[in-house]
């Protein structure tokens, strides 16, 4: 093949950032454009190698039998739902399959048992988190596929009502005031309970005219709920009107806290430090969880159950085991299994997350949980006295510390880490926890896989696992895996 060549090609794959795959004259060709696994295409070739080439779509030749119209008038732009033209079901084995192939190739498994993903009920607005990008101009949206050019969003198949409303109030007011230090805006709903919590993400400490700002957010969030809808008040973006035609919410919205950060540092500018979510688990039991501004909680709250039922299912509790819950954000999965077990130890190293989590304890009246501050890779292995933990005394000197906690085995460990996976340090005191079962909830097959290849060289066996769709349109894949000590 030759740069600029023109080639008929059969797409066979997608890969994870929505670039389509397929072979040509033996080579591997990996395609930019709108393709889907089935498809025939016409592509020109952008760059050659010996045994590689990038293209992208110039036509499409023959369509797959799993292609349909892309719903979003956004779609060519907005890098975020790359599976737009798939059908549900070709997205739901097409993402089985790629954990399936990170597993072998990644994980070193020859025959890896993946069960069916669990599949999403709901297919729009199942988002209860918005990260909204702010553009040089006044732009709120999302940044396209591959570079910061924030393009402009006015509507979102994913997005609540109530963070679409607050983008719009966003919009309006940064062109009418020019205040430009807003860089993100986070918007995050509770939909058990319909509270509402805007974060703003600021280059200044103080943003001009803020007050205005928290009252337009108000007036948006209002302008949605059943109250403002009958006695037809409309919010006023100042570009259109919003009103009853154009809503029609699911639950009662209500703005509760907006919070400021800059540099790293949160206030809360106006209402209350968190919004409370509602779950409740297949077995009927109602759980509630606080939640803050900078602490993490699964995005798609109605996928959320039926993962951590997997994963519950996989920790097979009996009541008397101990369980670690690594990277346990505002403690959602251990407070979802404390009743099963006999005590949970749960690390996190956002302190607001780890405040949260001890909080939802109380809340829900646990009383057999014990979250703590720190890095996972660094608190496991002081508890366990494998490793020395450091603080810095008054005089700004490096001292040694206790753990809050001393244990010398776990039965059960969950692991939940972000997207880059466990540390090894981490992985090597897990191990030596030596816990029967570890449970690890992935959004990363690959990292997901690479730690299960450490595993099953020093101990451990991989059962199986089973994909949720916690994302779907998206190429993003979450996944929960047992592994089993030999």
């Amino acid at each position: 093949m030759e740069k600029g060549q023109i080639i008929d090609i059969k797409i066979e794959d997608m890969l994870d950032d929505g670039r389509a795959f397929g072979r040509y004259d033996g080579c591997a060709v990996f395609i930019s454009g709108s393709a889907v696994p089935g498809d025939r295409v016409s592509a020109k070739v952008t760059k050659a190698k010996k045994t590689s080439a990038e293209a992208s779509v110039t036509d499409i030749l023959e369509p797959s039998e799993n292609r349909i119209k892309a719903e979003c008038p956004y779609f060519r732009e907005c890098g975020g739902c790359s599976l737009q033209e798939l059908s549900y079901d070709a997205q739901k084995k097409l993402k089985k399959e790629q954990v399936r192939a990170k597993l072998k190739r990644l994980g070193g498994l020859d025959d890896p048992k993946v069960n069916d993903m669990i599949g999403a009920d709901t297919l729009k607005y199942y988002r209860n988190k918005a990260v909204f990008a702010v553009g040089p101009h006044g732009e709120v949206g999302f940044n396209k596929g591959k570079s910061h050019y924030v393009v402009d969003i006015e509507d979102c198949m994913l997005q609540t009502d109530a963070a679409m409303v607050c983008a719009d109030a966003l919009r309006v007011f940064l062109r009418r005031t020019g205040v430009s230090c807003i860089k993100q805006m986070t918007v995050k709903t509770a939909f058990g309970t319909g509270e509402v919590m805007v974060v703003l993400e600021s280059e200044n400490k103080e943003i001009r005219d803020i007050d205005e700002l928290v009252g337009m957010f108000d007036a948006a969030v209002y302008s949605l709920s059943p109250a403002a809808l009958e006695e037809g008040v409309a919010y006023e973006t100042g570009e259109e009107t919003l009103g009853a035609d154009d809503f029609e919410p699911a639950v009662l919205y209500s703005l509760e806290s907006v919070a400021v950060i800059h540099k790293g540092k949160c206030r809360i500018i106006a209402g209350k430090p968190t919004i409370t979510e509602k779950v409740t688990r297949s077995d009927g039991k109602e759980l509630s969880y606080e939640i803050s501004p900078q602490s993490f909680y699964q995005v798609n709250p109605e996928q959320m159950p039926k993962l951590y039922d997997k994963a519950m299912e996989y920790a097979a509790l009996t009541g008397k085991e101990t369980l670690l819950d690594l990277y346990c954000g505002v403690g959602t999965i251990g407070i979802w299994m404390a009743d099963k077990a006999e005590k949970v130890i749960g690390i996190e190293s956002v302190k607001p997350a780890v405040i949260d989590a001890n909080r939802n304890s109380v809340i829900n009246n646990i009383i057999n949980t014990r979250y703590i501050c720190g890095k996972a890779e660094e608190e496991l292995p002081g508890m366990m006295g494998l490793a020395k933990l450091w603080k810095w005394n008054e005089v700004n000197e490096r001292v040694e510390r206790k753990p809050e906690i001393t244990i010398e085995h776990a039965d059960v460990a969950v692991l939940d880490p972000p997207r880059a996976g466990c540390e090894e340090v981490l992985l090597e005191a897990v191990v030596k926890a030596a816990p029967d079962r570890i449970v690890y909830v992935s959004c990363d097959p690959g990292t997901l896989a690479r730690d299960i290849k450490y595993l099953s060289a020093n101990g451990y066996e991989f059962i199986e696992c089973t994909p949720v769709d916690q994302f779907p349109w998206t190429s993003h894949i979450e996944v929960v895996a047992k592994i089993q000590r030999r």
